[in-house]
């Protein structure tokens, strides 16, 4: 019996991601072929980034806040606090900055995308769609995807800036340290590789975002409940696939910049 659940969920696993990769491929052949909503692509990037802006900027602001009060209590013990805005700032734009706003863009709106989408397939609205002739893909999913993708690393660059406000009114008010030190060290250390790697990361997780949220609000069966269980599925398949992604990025980057 043990065996056979594990061949079905085998099973299951591998044509899921069979019928993803399909529906990426369909997906992305057509940004290359009219016609193109870009009011579709407008409304979801002011949904997506105008929408998620300030849930991006409390995080970012007191993440970097506990990064400061945490390495400062580190750096101390060495007689080298001085450095906390380094450590604050690299910290941020390599990882915390892109996969923080990932994650918090996934809950918002990976989940709102299968729900939303689910409940037009159970309510045979995408059917309707077909009939007179429009591509769900190409008018649902096909806006969200570039919607993501631009927001997200908008949105990437506010959570980079407020995590590094954050940590500085922590160092500077309740560390009681200078102010031009923690600017200083906060600036003078970023090299082009960190900026890059905290940049490039946003791409790949607002993709995986929006077309894991869209694949599975696709797939919905089963009613309302189906539309419950695609929004779950959404919702934890994507923060699982950015920390996928994240691990795999960090690697080709050090192995391309760190020698």
């Amino acid at each position: 019996m043990p065996i056979a659940e594990i061949d079905k969920s085998t099973k299951s696993i591998i044509l899921t991601i069979q019928d993803y990769s399909i529906f990426i491929w369909n997906t992305m052949r057509m940004l290359f072929s009219p016609p193109r909503y870009w009011s579709d692509v407008m409304l979801q990037a002011d949904i997506i980034g105008v929408g998620s802006t300030t849930i991006v900027i409390l995080v970012g602001f007191f993440t970097g806040g506990v990064l400061a009060v945490q390495s400062a209590a580190t750096l101390s013990q060495f007689g080298v606090s001085g450095i906390t805005g380094r450590f604050v700032s690299l910290t941020m734009i390599r990882e915390l900055g892109p996969v923080l706003s990932g994650i918090m863009v996934s809950g918002r709106n990976a989940s709102s995308m299968a729900s939303e989408l689910g409940s037009m397939v159970v309510t045979e609205q995408i059917d309707a769609m077909r009939a007179l002739g429009v591509d769900p893909l190409r008018k649902l999913v096909l806006p969200r995807i570039i919607a993501t993708v631009v927001m997200l690393f908008f949105l990437t660059i506010v959570a980079d800036s407020f995590g590094t406000f954050g940590g500085a009114g922590v160092t500077i008010f309740m560390n009681h340290q200078d102010s031009t030190q923690y600017f200083t060290q906060a600036y003078e250390f970023l090299v082009y590789s960190d900026i890059l790697q905290g940049l490039v990361k946003p791409l790949f997780f607002g993709f995986i975002i929006a077309s894991v949220g869209c694949f599975y609000g696709l797939r919905t069966t089963g009613g309302t409940q189906g539309v419950g269980r695609s929004t779950i599925h959404a919702v934890v398949t994507s923060a699982v696939l950015i920390i996928f992604a994240d691990f795999l990025i960090s690697q080709i980057m050090v192995s391309m910049f760190v020698k």
